[in-house]
């Protein structure tokens, strides 16, 4: 996994609230295609295109300077509804690197965080005011992210504060999902099991009904 550390980009604001799952990535969409790198191009289907299959002009990561945006700026709830990882990974696959929002789904958020991408949470006022300095640039004051500082900064240079969990952020600023995270214990754990061989060999026994 790729980790994340600083990214200073265009932002797209999204403010519709409870975007589900099943927005991000239809349900019919991942028949087949639910790997990585087949999902991109049916994120947002609803929102992005019209019934002929045309891109709809009006879906904001359809504009320029949008369509090149690695942040998005959402509005509440978002990724709530049905679990599925395909989700993050649509997302990601339009080159989407952070998600600002005042509150996602917590399954969404999980995803997030095993597979390289930022979710970062403010408060409804403060996500608003930054979607609002976007858009008042018309989307070229671009806005950072910085795990390592724990900030965000908007167009007009306002500072901004907010927290991860410090377990999760070091694995993604170490591009470490769960796995390898416990792959990097790997002496300890095997010291563990050796020693509870030692204390307690019956666990161990082919055939033990223990």
């Amino acid at each position: 996994m790729k980790g994340f550390t600083r990214l200073s980009a265009i932002a797209a604001p999204l403010m519709r609230a409870n975007i589900d799952t099943d927005i991000v990535i239809p349900i019919s969409r991942m028949i087949g295609n639910s790997v990585r790198g087949t999902v991109g191009k049916w994120a947002f289907t609803a929102l992005r295109y019209r019934p002929d299959g045309s891109e709809n002009p009006e879906f904001v990561l359809n504009r320029a300077p949008y369509r090149d945006a690695e942040i998005l700026i959402t509005g509440p709830n978002f990724g709530c509804g049905s679990s599925r990882e395909p989700a993050v990974w649509a997302i990601q696959e339009m080159g989407i690197k952070a998600i600002i929002g005042s509150g996602f789904g917590d399954i969404f958020y999980n995803n997030c965080f095993q597979n390289g991408v930022l979710p970062v949470v403010l408060d409804p006022q403060t996500v608003q005011a930054i979607a609002e300095e976007v858009e008042e640039t018309q989307g070229t004051g671009k806005v950072t992210v910085d795990l390592e500082a724990c900030q965000v900064v908007t167009p007009s240079g306002r500072t901004v504060k907010f927290t991860v969990e410090p377990r999760r952020r070091t694995g993604l600023l170490e591009g470490l999902d769960e796995i390898g995270a416990t792959l990097r214990r790997d002496t300890e754990i095997r010291a563990f099991q050796q020693r509870d061989r030692e204390e307690r060999p019956w666990i161990y026994r082919p055939g033990s009904d223990s």
